[in-house]
């Protein structure tokens, strides 16, 4: 490996920092986006029957917003009401959507980068290509700085070539699979979000017969 890393020259060492981000980046959000930290499948309905006879307490509503992403969303929906009992129906909306967008800011973190990792390695591996060509035409050049083969180096050639190959594959090794994960992800979170606004729509009806 570390022969690969001599041949293809110094362009390569920022796809290989590329490589490492995009590697923390994937297990950092296959962490986080866990349903049971974002959105359990049974939180909607504990939190409904919980609330049957009115707000739960404080304490409960705290537990609530620890739970997941989704328990915030809900938790902010009881404070809402708590801090306001006559709260309209339209302000109480708007708080479960202020707070359904800061999970939405939660849940695409990290994203844009991976993104931007899957687009940026190719155009490295493109600048170690063209650095690779550069050297195979100097290679080529005579004394008098004209293009010559009797005077070109075969070292200097080959090396030109495998700084152009190699950067070109790590380029598209590091883009590929972050590109991969990246869809993966935002198909994820499209999903969590959608599942949360459901799950809003669902909590606002409750709160709106606690209201009254």
């Amino acid at each position: 490996m570390f022969s690969i890393i001599q041949a293809a020259g110094w362009p390569i060492w920022p796809l290989i920092a590329c490589s490492i981000l995009a590697l923390a980046l994937v297990i950092e959000r296959f962490t986080s986006l866990k349903t049971a930290r974002i959105a359990p499948p049974k939180l909607l309905d504990e939190a409904i029957t919980v609330s049957r006879n009115g707000v739960p307490a404080t304490d409960v509503v705290a537990h609530l917003e620890q739970n997941s992403l989704l328990g915030e969303v809900l938790a902010s929906g009881f404070r809402a009401l708590n801090t306001n009992p006559r709260i309209s129906e339209g302000d109480l909306r708007s708080t479960l959507e202020g707070a359904g967008r800061r999970a939405a800011h939660t849940l695409e973190r990290y994203l844009a980068a991976l993104a931007t990792i899957a687009s940026a390695a190719p155009l490295l591996g493109l600048l170690g290509t063209v650095i690779g060509m550069i050297e195979i035409f100097g290679s080529q050049a005579g004394s008098g700085g004209v293009a010559s083969a009797s005077g070109g180096n075969p070292a200097q050639l080959a090396q030109g070539i495998s700084i152009a190959l190699y950067n070109t594959a790590f380029g598209l090794i590091v883009a590929i699979p972050a590109l991969i994960f990246w869809r993966y992800f935002r198909a994820r979170v499209d999903g969590y979000l959608l599942t949360m606004e459901i799950a809003s729509e669902r909590f606002v009806r409750h709160l709106n017969t606690l209201r009254k």
